[in-house]
């Protein structure tokens, strides 16, 4: 896929003409795609939702939808086609309607546009297409599965906004074995039935629809400032300040006593096979020992341990081509050229029972002895590990 990578996010580079081919020959394939219309919005709540960042990168196109990430492709050299989801809901229903083909939408039940008014624009529009239109809740729960693998659609709609209909797709696309692509589309269904206006076509040509949108819908004023002031600030800074700049990191030793003897617990980086490693994350504005604390919890998925000591700052490194988290480049997902890492020492209280990796990020656990510990890690740890390792000797004297 070509791509670029935006505060993390991978975005595909495709014009209109392009992303309807593929998505044409998506449609007569057996497997199943997993497409995305990423705007600014969606990547400002990835930076904090780390399900939802690990979601979007997992899809197999995402459609640029935003004048925020033509900006920013331009500041990287690209020409992004910005495609709104509006016209793609339009252009995707007539390539059903054209090849016999079923589509089922899942609309959230407060939508702008009813299931009623769903129906009746798209009868009007796609007389011959088959279709079924289904309300669910926010969260999805009441999703109707059975009925609509009895259907069998090739497509399927969601419109609960994101990033709840992003994660009702990922969570359960394989229960659909019928559906081809799987799409959240937020409110273009509203353009269908005309329940929102879409913006002149000069504002939209020259990157304006957000004034109008502003004009017409005052109480999304709060989503505008974040898609055209906080975006492009944040954009700047992750593309000419945090590349000369460590991120704050800390790295999370923590162990048990077994017999006399002392054990470390080490991670498996996903999709890094025989990477080892103590668990860390980013302070995010924390000092050592709260982040490193957090970074336990939400890694590990327990409380059930007692930090003993800290440190500040005791190593750094260089990203470089370094893979970070889910496939994405180290120095893309964070935007710094490397970390500057801190240490957190904690004793595990629990058993291990209690122990629930956040599988986005790992793939395994373990204990190790502290003698072993050294062989234990992946290369590239070892430095830094020894150095923690020499802390945790002297932290327990």
């Amino acid at each position: 896929m070509e791509k670029i990578n935006i505060l993390g996010i991978n975005i595909s580079l495709y014009d209109r003409n392009d992303v309807l081919a593929k998505i044409e020959l998506f449609l007569s394939t057996n497997k199943q795609i997993f497409i995305i219309t990423p705007n600014p919005e969606f990547i400002l709540e990835a930076q904090k939702n780390e399900e939802f960042f690990y979601i979007l990168n997992k899809a197999d196109l995402a459609i640029p939808d935003g004048v925020g990430l033509k900006f920013a492709g331009f500041l990287l050299g690209h020409n992004i086609k910005r495609i709104s989801g509006a016209d793609l809901v339009k252009d995707i229903l007539a390539i059903l309607q054209k090849n016999k083909l079923k589509a089922v939408i899942l609309n959230w039940r407060q939508s702008i546009s009813s299931m009623e008014e769903i129906n009746h624009a798209i009868k009007l529009r796609y007389p011959s297409l088959s279709y079924m239109v289904k309300s669910i809740n926010k969260e999805g729960s009441d999703a109707p599965f059975i009925e609509i693998n009895k259907f069998k659609p090739d497509i399927l709609f969601v419109t609960l906004g994101s990033p709840a209909q992003e994660k009702l797709i990922y969570h359960n696309l394989a229960k659909m074995p019928s559906v081809k692509i799987g799409m959240g589309v937020g409110g273009s269904f509203d353009f269908l039935t005309n329940k929102i206006k879409r913006a002149p076509k000069i504002l939209r040509i020259i990157g304006l629809e957000w004034l109008w949108r502003l004009a017409i819908e005052p109480w999304r004023w709060r989503r505008i400032v974040n898609a055209v002031i906080i975006f492009p600030l944040q954009f700047l800074k992750w593309r000419f300040i945090l590349p000369f700049l460590y991120r704050p990191n800390v790295a999370c030793l923590l162990f048990k006593r077994v017999d006399y003897n002392n054990k470390i617990l080490l991670v498996e980086r996903k999709n890094e096979p025989n990477h080892w490693q103590l668990p860390q994350g980013g302070t995010d504005g924390n000092d050592i020992k709260t982040a490193g604390i957090r970074e336990l919890q939400e890694e590990l998925g327990t409380d059930k341990f007692i930090p003993m000591s800290y440190y500040n700052y005791l190593y750094r490194y260089k990203f470089g081509n370094f893979m970070g988290k889910y496939d994405v480049l180290a120095r893309k997902a964070a935007g710094y050229k490397g970390q500057k890492q801190g240490l957190l020492i904690a004793e595990f209280k629990g058993e291990d029972k209690d122990i629930k990796i956040n599988y986005y990020e790992h793939s395994a656990w373990k204990w190790v002895d502290v003698k072993n510990l050294m062989n234990e890690v992946h290369p590239i740890r070892i430095k830094a590990t020894k150095i923690y390792l020499n802390k945790f000797n002297e932290s327990i004297k």
